[in-house]
């Protein structure tokens, strides 16, 4: 539109401000419209004006283009180079614009290095909102609970062979080298009402050197908690029969949820570089994590199954014992 609002103010003659123009002697009148301050006719009436005055003594536009587009030739040949640079200067303002519709192609190189996310719990001293969602889920366990008819008892042992790959590669940690194993025991019940935890499972582990009990308790539809697990643990000094006879406090609360980090609250020791963190505001977490324990080891009937079944991976353990052969004596006779 500027271009032909341009071309159109350079073939205007001066004077011609009545919108009539002269060729060979005779007035043609034209219509006149507004552009820009400027009256001229439409751009097909100019070029037609254009083609008109072609050749005509004193043609003042044929010299004015000449001069202003840099070129000299005769007035028959004014219009194929008028018509050729009119292309050009199109094709040169329309590329920029062509060139900036393009959309930019997003990078499709992919890294080779896998992305790592790593969550830091801080399981000593949860904040305010995660202490409420530990109290939350506790609180919906069951108390005296109806279980279904179906049950699993399981028994087994399995091989610690497993170096631990969290050390860091210069740490000063001893590991011991003895391939040692855990028998466990594992007894899963089912709750017949619906409620918010579809099943319990309880899981007793001993290896040489600690005795560990967890109890989890699975939801019937996860849509934001998916479980919820207590664990606590002794030293294999003593018995299980010994360990599973008193109420061990609750070591460890864990929550586990759906595309989120899990909370936790841990028992926090001392360590060498300082002293043991305060918990005195969660100790009631602690102690209701404790009686709930304590009541499902009495309702799956822990202190009775696991010693027998423990027993029973122990003898299936131990190495078979060559039996001792029978001396047959064949009856002879006396020449």
């Amino acid at each position: 539109m500027s271009f032909h609002i341009f071309l159109a103010s350079t073939l205007i003659v001066p004077g011609s401000g009545n919108g009539a123009s002269k060729t060979n002697g005779t007035t043609v009148p034209e219509p006149q419209t507004e552009s820009s301050g400027v009256k001229s006719g439409s751009f097909r009436q100019i070029l037609q004006r254009f083609r008109a005055s072609d050749g005509q003594p004193g043609n003042r536009p044929t010299k004015f283009l000449q001069s202003l587009l840099g070129i000299s030739c005769p007035p028959a040949k004014m219009r194929l180079v008028l018509r050729n640079r009119i292309i050009i200067f199109i094709f040169l303002s329309l590329s920029p614009l062509g060139c900036a519709q393009q959309p930019s192609q997003p990078s499709t190189k992919k890294s080779s290095q896998p992305q790592v996310r790593v969550n830091m719990l801080n399981v000593c001293t949860p904040s305010k909102e995660e202490q409420q969602q530990i109290a939350s889920a506790l609180s919906r366990v069951p108390k005296q609970p109806l279980f279904s008819q179906d049950f699993e008892v399981d028994r087994g042992r399995s091989t610690l062979d497993q170096q631990p790959d969290f050390l860091p590669i210069n740490e000063r940690t001893h590991v011991s080298r003895d391939t040692d194993s855990a028998a466990w025991v594992r007894i899963r019940r089912e709750f017949a009402v619906q409620a918010l935890y579809s099943t319990v499972q309880y899981s007793f582990s001993q290896d040489p050197k600690n005795m560990v009990e967890t109890l989890v308790f699975k939801v019937r539809d996860p849509k934001d908690l998916l479980q919820v697990s207590i664990e606590d643990d002794a030293s294999s000094v003593t018995s299980p029969a010994a360990m599973l006879g008193t109420n061990t406090p609750v070591s460890r609360i864990r929550l586990e949820r759906f595309g989120k980090a899990s909370v936790v609250l841990a028992r926090c020791p001392a360590t060498a570089t300082g002293s043991a963190p305060d918990q005195s505001a969660y100790e009631p977490l602690f102690q209701t994590a404790s009686s709930i324990d304590a009541d499902y080891r009495n309702l799956l009937r822990v202190p009775q199954t696991v010693p027998e079944e423990l027993n029973r991976v122990t003898a299936a353990s131990a190495p078979a014992k060559p039996g001792a052969r029978s001396v047959r004596k064949r009856a002879g006779t006396h020449p």
